[in-house]
């Protein structure tokens, strides 16, 4: 029976994150499509629960689908109905590589499970006890990916800036304000 409600909530996960997915990328207002978001990285710390990976599913709730997720409805907030329409005039070379990429995705994971399936693919690897341990990733965050780990707190300011950046008005005469 446990193996059972297991299966179900791996598939109602699984379906919730798909869903999601597609929600992101077909709601042409920004704020829905952020709020899809949230919903696919909550389904996504579902996923991770199963795998027994706890922390992993907790710093996704607290870190993208609490933090980030908040700094993007502030951005969409911010900039309103100012955005450029990302689909204006038709599918451009981005769109055509994007779902290429998704495609070429698609195909490399029929494969995986067919071999996986034939019993092609090698046995298991062995999980070491620390694994996804808060631990064991601050370890690996700290000394085999520190570039990796600061680069990324560099794009995300600088994304954070840009937001701003983007959101702000320059010539503030046009709201009849005073100029300082």
């Amino acid at each position: 029976m446990g193996d059972f409600v297991v299966w179900v909530i791996w598939f109602l996960a699984a379906f919730a994150c798909l869903g999601s997915g597609v929600a992101v990328i077909s709601f042409s207002n920004p704020f829905f499509s952020a709020l899809a978001l949230i919903g696919n990285l909550g389904s996504l710390a579902v996923l991770y629960l199963l795998l027994s990976a706890e922390f992993v599913a907790a710093a996704q709730v607290l870190v993208y689908a609490g933090a980030v997720m908040v700094m993007f409805l502030f951005v969409i907030a911010y900039l309103g109905g100012r955005a450029d329409a990302p689909w204006a005039g038709g599918p451009s070379w981005q769109s055509l590589a994007a779902v290429g990429a998704a495609a070429a995705l698609l195909v490399e994971i029929v494969v995986a499970i067919g071999l996986k399936a034939g019993g092609r693919l090698s046995d298991e690897a062995e999980i070491e006890t620390l694994f996804g341990s808060p631990r064991e990733i601050g370890r690996i965050f700290l000394t085999d990916h520190l570039l990796a780990f600061e680069i990324t707190s560099i794009v995300l300011l600088v994304a954070a800036v840009g937001g701003v950046i983007l959101g702000s008005d320059p010539h503030p005469m046009r709201r009849g304000e005073p100029v300082e």
